[in-house]
């Protein structure tokens, strides 16, 4: 989703060009049918001949251009043996791994504290105006709307809130009862039904938001990545961490409550004025590293403090 704006920016620079996008098979659902690709190329990140067979077919295609966005060494080899004359990247001082701007042969100082910011960056390195508003390019197909619309209608409900309890690594995780906890304060409060969302192996944290959610009974509602980009769009509102699904709601013009601990929001916070962000923690507890076990500054913020983000939410009502 931070990649987006830079794919799109470059869409609008050079609009006869044939741009593609690698892109890891688990998430292209959400590119397809973007205008800003003309074509999508579809790898798995294991085993790693998916990664060389997907090198092997960039080569082939004679690209006269290669973008980073990532700034990792993985991404940076690909780009280097994509066989492109120009590999565009960051340099040293913006690369999220700061060696992997060797493999580029133009190097970019990135602009911004955000990464939004710092990927419109390199398509203005490469033609896009400067300071061009961050665009989303991106459609919710019509199937997964109607499936989605069913599975709603069967559950009673079309006036909802999406919770997202989950979130990759431990440390930027919000417990799990607190999310139940202001599922029942919003039930009680606004008279809004939360859905909980989540992906695979994150069945517990669902089952522990339920249990403490008590009488508001939010509905576990998993889902397709089509059908995620769906229910998103229709919520009232969406609750959650430094996690993919938050962002995608930001994207889609959704009102959000960002609840940031480890990680920077001024870095990867959402990327809409729509948002309310809630962070308690030091400058030196920010840190992007792994963890497996909750942070402190995540431990410290208290449902009060997320449900006086959500009432700061209706600034943004239509």
């Amino acid at each position: 989703m931070h990649s987006l704006p830079g794919v799109a920016a470059l869409r609008d620079a050079l609009p006869e060009a044939q741009i593609d996008w690698l892109v890891a098979r688990n998430w292209a659902p959400v590119l397809e049918g973007c205008p800003a690709a003309n074509g999508l190329i579809y790898f798995d990140q294991k085993p790693a001949r998916e990664i060389i067979g997907a090198v092997r077919g960039l080569r082939s295609n004679d690209y006269d251009v290669a973008v980073d966005f990532q700034g990792l060494y993985k991404t940076a080899l690909i780009t280097r043996f994509s066989g492109a004359r120009r590999r565009v990247g960051f340099d040293r001082l913006s690369a999220r791994e700061p060696g992997a701007s060797i493999f580029y042969n133009e190097r970019v100082r990135a602009g911004g504290p955000h990464r939004v910011q710092k990927n419109l960056s390199l398509a203005e390195h490469l033609g896009a105006p400067a300071h061009s508003d961050p665009k989303f390019p991106f459609r919710v197909a019509g199937a997964a709307k109607y499936s989605v619309w069913e599975r709603l209608a069967a559950a009673g409900t079309s006036n909802y809130w999406v919770a997202l309890p989950g979130g990759g690594w431990a440390g930027k995780l919000w417990p799990a009862a607190r999310y139940g906890e202001l599922c029942l304060a919003v039930e009680r409060r606004l008279g809004l039904r939360a859905l909980l969302i989540g992906g695979a192996g994150e069945q517990r944290l669902a089952e522990a938001a339920t249990e403490a959610a008590k009488a508001a009974a939010p509905i576990r509602f998993p889902t397709t990545l089509p059908e995620l980009l769906a229910v998103l769009a229709e919520a009232r509102f969406v609750v959650g961490g430094d996690t993919g699904p938050l962002h995608l709601a930001a994207a889609l013009g959704v009102p959000v409550v960002g609840l940031y601990g480890p990680t920077d929001p001024e870095q990867t916070g959402p990327y809409t004025k729509k948002a309310v962000i809630v962070r308690n923690a030091r400058p030196e507890e920010t840190s992007y590293r792994f963890s497996a076990s909750p942070s402190r500054a995540m431990l410290s913020i208290s449902v009060e403090q997320a449900f006086a983000a959500v009432e700061r939410l209706r600034t943004f009502a239509a």
